[in-house]
């Protein structure tokens, strides 16, 4: 046993890498550390992140690492050719900006190619310019410290696999984006060379003879003249926080509007897990849903009234219209502009109802205190022939009916329902939420919110507890009409809370599974110290170090 001893202690001398007191790395749903945390929905590319912050990379570039594997291990959620939403928080200049990564209608998606049969619920003809592989880029260049080779290294470890037969094919698509960014020694400009590859290169033209063989509307130039914008958070304070949120080409806004009603209410009187609670922010939630059925929409074709749909005045016309007894059974957008609590005419769409193939979370925070919080998409299972890069079907988020601001138009973004949270106290970050689940995502993401600023939860119960949702709203995928007075909860609040519920006219359903997938990471202001956590009834997989 004294020899063994010995020889351990003379192993431990000689070895850098050999440490007993180095933490063990957790791999699970919930975790903490002082140096580096990471979110998703798939472990490897939970690792794949952890791994570029222990060699030093910092948040975006653990995200970058991140996205990359996600958009093969999770491609049934999100695809390459998908889009990723991302909110950062960049440290060393104390700003949060937003990478719209949502990519425009084609050229040829006009309202009169689909008018008389409507947009499809899937297929060839409902995919918009890829948007993920410049948002990544975009992230790497303006934020990061690494290549795009670098990054994309788990990413090809997994492809070289060839677990599916498109991974071949995507591999060879990564390594001539690769080899273009090798062409410069400077990091920056290589990172251009790498997007102008798949954009203005040979991918793009790939997609392009794909496209045109197989019936589909993306050309070249559609590829060639995207880019890939750098915009402004839209934000509130509530409480002693500030909530940012992307614009209202999300369904941001959302959040922020429910915020808004809700800062008049003793929220935490209520009792998180009480019927008060529940019907409460169920008709905040009501309201502000109702006005992105009217109003959101890219803001680039459309003027949509942000500011006054913002504003606490407007909160104020709106709020009496939530009866604390009684569930509203009317679908009620406002009337921001005319300074009216309620819009005189609503038109309801007749669309089919079309259930959301999901989408996945990707959380980074470093040891700098930059963080990154993204929430990737991409599903309609058209794989753009050899290229290996899976298209999206993100155009079902818009509508035919002329004069809507979400109307279809060449080169206009879809409103989506992708929606990361950042939240800031005292200018610095100390939240950052992530939600899989379509027209869920804002609806657990306040949850998230309230459970942390409202009732002081840590992220592993922010992210556990009870939830509840609506679908009390205009779907955003094919625009079906509203199932009023609806309301899902999560079976743990008891049957009391259920017959309480009832008895205020929702019509309630209980559930045993997770309402929507959350991820959040939490930052004590005070340590650094990170805590990250994911709803393990929605498989999601975090680590910490």
């Amino acid at each position: 046993m004294n020899r063994l001893l010995s020889i351990l202690a003379v192993v431990v001398s000689l070895s850098p890498h050999f440490c007993l007191a180095q933490p063990a790395l957790t791999h699970a749903w919930n975790a903490s550390g002082q140096n580096g945390a990471v979110a998703s929905g798939e472990r490897e590319a939970t690792q794949a992140g952890l791994e570029m912050l222990k060699a030093g990379g910092n948040a975006a570039d653990a995200a970058a690492a991140t996205l990359l594997v996600q958009a093969v291990t999770e491609s049934g959620s999100y695809c390459f050719g998908g889009e990723v939403p991302i909110i950062v928080y960049d440290a060393e200049r104390n700003v949060v900006e937003v990478i719209s990564g949502m990519g425009t209608s084609p050229k040829l998606a006009t309202l009169e190619h689909f008018g008389a049969k409507g947009i499809p619920n899937s297929g060839i003809e409902t995919a918009a310019v890829p948007a993920a592989p410049g948002a990544i880029i975009t992230l790497l260049e303006r934020y990061g410290t690494r290549t795009f080779e670098q990054a994309a290294q788990p990413m090809l470890k997994i492809l070289d696999r060839h677990g599916k037969e498109w991974h071949a094919d995507l591999a060879v698509n990564i390594r001539r984006m690769i080899a273009a960014e090798k062409a410069s020694a400077d990091r920056r400009r290589g990172l251009r060379l790498a997007n102008d590859c798949f954009y203005r290169g040979s991918i793009a033209r790939d997609i392009d003879s794909w496209s045109q063989a197989s019936g589909g509307l993306l050309r070249y130039t559609d590829l060639a003249t995207y880019a890939t914008c750098i915009e402004e958070p839209v934000g509130i304070d509530y409480r002693d926080y500030t909530v940012c949120k992307c614009g209202p080409w999300t369904q941001g806004p959302v959040l922020l509007q429910s915020l808004r009603l809700l800062e008049g209410t003793d929220v935490k009187a209520l009792g998180q897990d009480s019927p008060d609670y529940i019907h409460q922010v169920t008709e905040a939630m009501k309201l502000a849903l109702a006005d992105r059925d009217i109003y959101y929409a890219d803001p680039h074709f459309a003027d949509v009234p942000l500011e006054q749909l913002l504003s606490k005045s407007y909160a104020d016309l709106r709020r009496p219209l939530m009866d604390r007894q009684s569930a509203s059974l009317f679908f009620r957008p406002g009337d921001p502009l005319g300074n009216k609590a309620e819009l005189a005419v609503a038109e309801i769409p007749a669309g089919a109802k079309q259930a959301a193939n999901d989408t996945t979370t990707c959380l980074t925070a470093d040891r700098f205190d930059n963080v990154v919080a993204a929430t990737p998409s991409g599903w309609g299972g058209v794989m753009a022939g050899k290229t290996g890069v899976q298209l999206g079907s993100r155009l079902i988020s818009l509508n035919t009916k002329e004069g809507s601001p979400n109307c279809i138009e060449p080169g206009k973004r879809p409103r989506i329902t992708l929606t990361p949270t950042l939240v800031l106290k005292d200018n610095k970050p100390c939240l950052a939420v992530s939600v899989a689940g379509g027209d869920l995502q804002d609806q657990v993401s306040l949850q998230v919110l309230l459970n942390s600023m409202d009732f002081n939860m840590p992220a592993d119960k922010s992210v556990t507890a009870p939830r509840f949702s609506t679908a009390h709203h205009i779907g955003s995928f094919n625009q079906p009409p509203p199932s009023l007075g609806s309301l899902s909860i999560n079976e743990e609040f008891g049957d009391k809370a259920i017959a309480n519920l009832s008895a205020r006219g929702h019509k309630v359903s209980a559930s045993k599974g997770a309402i929507g997938a959350p991820v959040a990471i939490s930052i004590d202001a005070s340590t650094g110290q990170k805590h990250v956590a994911g709803d393990p009834k929605a498989g999601r997989r975090v680590a910490a170090y």
